[in-house]
């Protein structure tokens, strides 16, 4: 690639230096077990709604990592809860990693879109209602790369995700 501040997958791509500290803090913060997703979510959420995600709408130092707004219900509690989550776009078909940064759960939107798979997403100032469903082996296998492709520390997550599998989440528009 041409743009040194873009990342690429082969082994002589170049990344800026602030995408290279943002992996390694995130692999840093994962091999000891720290998690912020909760601890970080309600401020990050708050920012997104409120500049209609030009603040918090894509990974640091990634511009091509872009994030959006789920909205789900509790499996368990009924309670409404928003998650930002980086996503993989083709058509009309929006993609998410259930990768909860490489711990050795899957994250509890994951538990709560198969429990209930309607749901709405954001992306920028838009809304969206959507159906979930869990990817298929073959429809993974072919996502996995783009995931990868998109935030390589996806690469790393599944390292150490151990055994687990991440699973990927098809989100399709519902009418």
């Amino acid at each position: 690639m041409s743009d040194p501040n873009k990342t690429g997958t082969g082994h002589g791509a170049t990344r800026s230096s602030m995408a290279r500290l943002v992996e390694s803090c995130s692999q840093f913060m994962n091999k000891r077990g720290i998690y912020l997703g909760r601890r970080s979510t309600k401020l990050h959420v708050a920012l997104y709604r409120r500049t209609n995600g030009r603040l918090g709408g894509h990974m640091p130092a990634w511009p091509d990592a872009r994030i959006l707004l789920l909205d789900h219900v509790g499996a368990r509690t009924g309670t409404r809860r928003t998650s930002p989550l980086m996503f993989h776009a083709d058509g009309d078909i929006i993609a998410l990693a259930a990768s909860k940064a490489g711990q050795p759960t899957h994250p509890a939107w994951f538990h709560n879109l198969k429990a209930n798979p309607d749901s709405t997403i954001q992306i920028g100032a838009r809304s969206h209602p959507v159906r979930a469903r869990v990817a298929t082996d073959a429809e993974r296998k072919l996502l996995w790369p783009k995931f990868v492709e998109l935030f390589p520390g996806y690469d790393f997550y599944q390292r150490h995700a151990g055994s687990r599998t991440i699973p990927i989440v098809i989100l399709t528009p519902r009418t």
